[in-house]
């Protein structure tokens, strides 16, 4: 992966529900809220995949959405990192036998950083930030 010095400290993030129950989402509303200002560390949600440098990935990936989020990882410029945040997205959940998961995320994508809980707290996602911020800089500094 090469990075840019556009990249430096500033984590634009697209989020994509791939079949979540809903409380990873909640947990993300709560994390972008004034109270715990990622936007300090550079994270912004933005609504395009074009214009994000990191794909947040919530849920198991159900067979409808499988090739959508192969598709929306393609959007995403190089150099990109995946998060996946809650416990269903790394081992399929509580859903992890169900007959409709086409498996966890990292069967699909290619997974930089892992935030687990069921859902994680605001605290964790943004430990999760900072873990891909360190990532970035190692890889800027092997370059």
């Amino acid at each position: 992966m090469k990075l840019t010095k556009s990249f430096n400290r500033s984590l634009w993030v697209f989020h994509l529900n791939t079949g979540s129950c809903n409380g990873c989402e909640i947990e993300i509303v709560a994390t972008i809220t004034p109270r715990y200002d990622p936007e300090r560390f550079g994270m912004k949600l933005v609504g395009s995949p074009k214009h994000a440098d990191v794909l947040l990935v919530t849920g198991p990936v159900t067979k409808k959405m499988a090739q959508k989020v192969r598709r929306v990882y393609e959007q995403v410029p190089d150099p990109k990192l995946v998060m996946c945040i809650g416990t269903c997205g790394q081992s399929g959940g509580v859903f992890y036998d169900s007959y409709n998961l086409d498996g966890p995320i990292d069967q699909i994508l290619p997974v930089d950083v892992y935030v687990p809980g069921c859902p994680p707290r605001p605290e964790a996602i943004i430990f999760g930030v900072v873990k891909a911020l360190e990532k970035l800089e190692r890889l800027e500094a092997a370059q």
